[in-house]
Parts: C-alpha cells; sequence; structure tokens
C-alpha cells in the first residue's frame, strides 16, 4: 500500500513538472489563438533601436532565458522596439523590477509631426521607493497606469520588488486596456472626454497630432537606467 502510494505522488509530480510550460514558449492553445513569441529567449533577433535597424549594442543582454536592461560601465543602449508595427493587438510581458527601478511599455510608438517619437505608456515602476510613485495626479505615474494620465481604476495585485509580475496590454480600435497579474486595472477610449480632459494636463499636450490619435505603432521596452528583466514577452493581432 505504501509503495502504491509512494508511486502515485511520483506521478502527480511528474505530470505536474512536464505541464509547467517553459519560459519563451507557446502552448499548442497559443499557436491556435495566433500568438507570437517576441523573444525567443536567446537574443534580440526581431527587435530595433529607434530610428535605427538594428538593436543596441551595449545596455542589454539575455542570462538564462531572460532579456535584462541595465547601464554598462555607467553607458545606457536605449530602448528597444518592435521591427514590426501594431494597429489592433493583445500583448503579454513579463516583468521583474528591482529596487528604486523605473521602466515602461510604450505602444502605439511613431513619429509624431509635433514632439518626436512618442507612445502611449504602460508604466513600469517601484511605487514604493521611485519618486515616481509619489508624482502625477491621482497616482497616475505608478506600475500599470497610463504615465502621466490616468491611474488604475481598481485596486491591483503586484508582487513584491524582485519577484515575477505579468503586464497585458489590449488595443482594439480606439479602446485599451491595461491588465496587471491577470486583473484589469484601466480601461479607457482614446477619443473619450476622460482621455482628452487627462491629456489636456499632461506632458504630452502639444504633441500634433493630438497624442493617441494614431492607428499603429511599434511596441517599445524601455530603458530607464535602471535593471530590470523581462521574459514571455508575446502578442497576437486582433481582428
Amino acid at each position: 500500500m505504501k509503495r502504491n502510494s509512494f508511486l502515485f505522488l511520483f506521478f502527480i509530480f511528474m505530470v505536474s513538472a512536464f505541464s509547467q510550460q517553459l519560459p519563451n514558449t507557446l502552448t499548442q492553445r497559443e499557436k491556435k489563438q495566433g500568438w507570437t513569441l517576441l523573444f525567443n529567449g536567446e537574443n534580440l533577433e526581431g527587435w530595433t533601436s529607434v530610428g535605427k535597424n538594428k538593436p543596441p549594442s551595449i545596455g542589454w543582454y539575455v542570462n538564462d532565458g531572460v532579456l535584462i536592461v541595465m547601464p554598462q560601465d555607467g553607458k545606457r543602449g536605449g530602448d528597444i522596439i518592435t521591427a514590426e508595427e501594431y494597429t489592433d493587438f493583445d500583448f503579454k510581458v513579463d516583468f521583474k523590477l528591482t529596487e528604486g527601478s523605473n521602466s515602461g511599455i510604450k505602444y502605439l510608438f511613431t513619429r509624431y509631426e509635433k514632439g518626436g517619437w512618442l507612445g502611449l505608456e504602460y508604466q513600469l515602476l517601484d511605487d514604493e521607493v521611485h519618486p515616481d510613485g509619489k508624482l502625477g495626479r491621482n497616482g497616475n505615474r505608478k506600475t500599470a497606469t497610463l504615465y502621466d494620465m490616468l491611474p488604475v481604476s481598481s485596486k491591483k495585485r503586484m508582487n513584491p520588488v524582485g519577484e515575477w509580475n505579468t503586464a497585458r496590454i489590449v488595443a482594439k480600435g480606439t479602446k485599451v486596456t491595461h491588465y496587471l497579474n491577470g486583473k484589469k486595472v484601466l480601461t479607457f477610449d482614446r477619443k473619450s472626454s476622460v482621455y482628452k480632459n487627462a491629456l489636456i494636463l499632461s506632458k504630452y499636450n502639444n504633441a500634433v497630432p493630438s497624442f493617441g490619435d494614431v492607428k499603429e505603432g511599434y511596441i517599445l521596452l524601455q530603458d530607464h537606467g535602471d535593471e530590470v528583466s523581462f521574459r514571455n514577452v508575446k502578442i497576437r493581432t486582433l481582428k
């Protein structure tokens, strides 16, 4: 009886171990749903720099399937952007912060007639330590907010600094939704009065065309001079 119990527990353990999805891979279900990996776990293939056709040569490196941004010898590599632009999409990424760190995910990122290269930003921040956690209006510079514009609209569940969290951005038409660790925390419409009023008070109020009033753009991972890690970067286009 004891031997049978041991074999049963061993079987359960093995099933559980093999059912765990490896980082930077897609399940068969995800493939059928149209998901595509943006990070292969080995290098920066598929990523470039702003205004260039290749990624930075410093500041970004891959270690054991994790994409890490961190200054090297005091020098930053700069932001990285996808090789392709996206219009309607569902984007996911795991991120891990370090103490006091600041980064972000910019989307619909493109060059404006006035304002230069800009994009809506899903903020990534050590809310408790970084000064931006205390700046802005109603906490609109904390993790999962629309940076400098809209705070989260519901209480978020965020794992501590040093642990993995998952960001998700769904953009369809003019509507955008931010998720953190599977929970919807912010939904807005880029044509709404709420969005337009927030824009007037933001640092983007002089952009031409109006900030966010674009149909497509790149996905950007930000180098803000702090160590931040990423994995499981994936996207699917929406119809």
